[in-house]
């Protein structure tokens, strides 16, 4: 095996492990296995249908020929006075004349033409046949076929042996049956039907007409009723389709989203118990850290002594890393209550007012009239002072804070808390809700993401708005207490 081959085989092995290891789309799938299955299913009703509706439209039609030419045979008979005992298919074949003496051969005749005429002015008709029991053929409106015996013609046979009316259709001629020789070859579509005559004990076939039809009528019937059947099958296999493509195609959005979060989930519970060993495991040497900091600054007051000073502040804020890091990860368990926003709100701001004061920071808050909102008053406190300290902080130049209550319906209300401070550019602005993301120098990232998991913890929401030099506008909605 020479060295390229060697390269491209592991090569080979990654495509397919690759293959292997793509998602399963089940909106393609789908798509793709419905519209077979649909498209099957509306083909196959169709074809029924379409085989329904012409084989009882030509069944119906062969019937009320029959019913027809029967009536018409029997008062014919009854009109020239014939003996009950004899039928019209009797009287049909002329080589039975002296069979019948008891018949006057004048009605015999005047019986037999009067029928053949019936039979020959028949509306639509393009070829009629009457045959002997014997299959030959004693009268045509082709006259080159009478005298002629049909051998190979099963619907002729079926007809006489089940004595009933058989019909059959036919999109072309069959030139190699003798009996369907056309004067006038039919255009599209023709009607056989075979119609036996039988004596008067109603037992044996007698004589057997046979019609070919080409009703124009009928047959533009019929094709409407195709183009209805074939265009409501498409229409309701279309909206079936797309019914379930519609209902598919979300149930996938959702399955998408689901398994992101799932996979968000599982990153954060992944970094949330390597952040919170690393957080519990700081913990105790910070602490010694600090407190051999302050023991050195009690005896040193010589060049060290800023130095120390700057050790114990830096202990101090990565102390509060570790407070704000476990008060993250810490699950909230605590049970919702009514809570009174406005006062919360004004108890906040008076814990903030000394770096207000500092900031420079002019605060714009007009409290109304509010109802009890679903919260819990902590974790409530613990929201406001996350916000406070983060517009404080963004307005190191001075600036002005507003805070607004805006009534948006009977259930909810909303607390607007903005900023004139540096803002976030739009990158900032979607990863501001990341965990351990911030814009702050020396911050952890983890306030907002803490603010946005106790709003939605007790059904609220929180949005937020930033523009770069302009400000931060931070949306806090909260459900009322009914």
């Amino acid at each position: 095996m020479t060295t390229q081959a060697k390269t491209l085989a592991p090569e080979k092995g990654d495509i397919r492990l690759s293959r292997r290891k793509q998602p399963f789309n089940l909106l393609r799938w789908f798509s793709f296995i419905s519209l077979v299955v649909i498209g099957t299913v509306a083909v196959a009703l169709g074809s029924v249908s379409t085989r329904f509706v012409i084989t009882e439209s030509v069944q119906r039609d062969a019937l009320l020929t029959s019913q027809f030419l029967t009536a018409i045979a029997s008062a014919e008979v009854r009109h020239v006075s014939i003996p009950n005992v004899r039928t019209m298919g009797e009287l049909l074949d002329p080589r039975k004349d002296r069979d019948f003496p008891d018949v006057d051969p004048m009605a015999r005749a005047n019986a037999r033409g009067e029928f053949l005429d019936h039979i020959s002015h028949l509306p639509d008709v393009i070829l009629a046949n009457v045959y002997a029991p014997d299959r030959m053929v004693i009268w045509s409106t082709n006259p080159a076929l009478m005298g002629t015996t049909i051998q190979a013609d099963e619907d002729l046979y079926r007809a006489v042996a089940a004595m009933t009316p058989v019909s059959a259709s036919y999109h072309d001629v069959d030139k190699t049956r003798m009996e369907q020789k056309f004067v006038t070859p039919p255009e599209y579509i023709f009607i056989e039907n075979y119609i036996p005559l039988f004596d008067a004990d109603g037992d044996k076939v007698t004589a057997m007409v046979e019609i070919y039809k080409e009703p124009q009528d009928l047959i533009n019937r019929m094709e409407r009723g195709l183009v209805l059947i074939w265009l409501a099958t498409a229409l309701g296999g279309g909206i079936i389709y797309l019914g379930l493509y519609w209902i598919v195609r979300r149930a996938a959005i959702l399955l998408a989203q689901q398994q992101k979060q799932l996979i968000t989930n599982e990153t954060f519970v992944a970094l949330g118990e390597m952040s919170s060993a690393v957080a519990h495991s700081l913990r105790n040497p910070l602490a010694t850290i600090r407190s051999s900091a302050e023991l050195a600054l009690e005896f040193d007051s010589g060049p060290a002594h800023k130095n120390i000073n700057d050790i114990i502040g830096q202990v101090d804020r990565m102390s509060k890393w570790v407070r704000e890091l476990l008060q993250s990860l810490r699950p909230l368990s605590d049970e919702a209550e009514p809570v009174n926003l406005v006062a919360t709100l004004h108890d906040t701001l008076g814990a903030y007012e000394q770096q207000i004061a500092k900031a420079r920071v002019n605060v714009v808050f007009e409290p109304k009239d509010t109802p009890m909102v679903l919260s819990q008053p902590i974790q409530l406190t613990q929201i406001l002072n996350s916000l406070l300290a983060n517009a404080l902080e963004a307005m190191d130049e001075g600036g002005t804070l507003t805070i607004t209550l805006e009534p948006t319906d009977s259930r909810r209300v909303c607390v607007v808390i903005s900023d004139t401070g540096k803002g976030m550019n739009e990158e900032q602005r979607a990863m501001a809700f990341r965990p351990f993301f911030t814009t702050k120098r020396g911050g952890l990232g983890v306030g907002l993401v803490l603010v946005k998991r106790i709003m939605e913890r007790f059904g609220g929401a929180v949005a937020l708005d930033s523009r770069e030099g302009e400000g931060t506008r931070v949306r806090l909605s909260f459900k009322l207490i009914p």
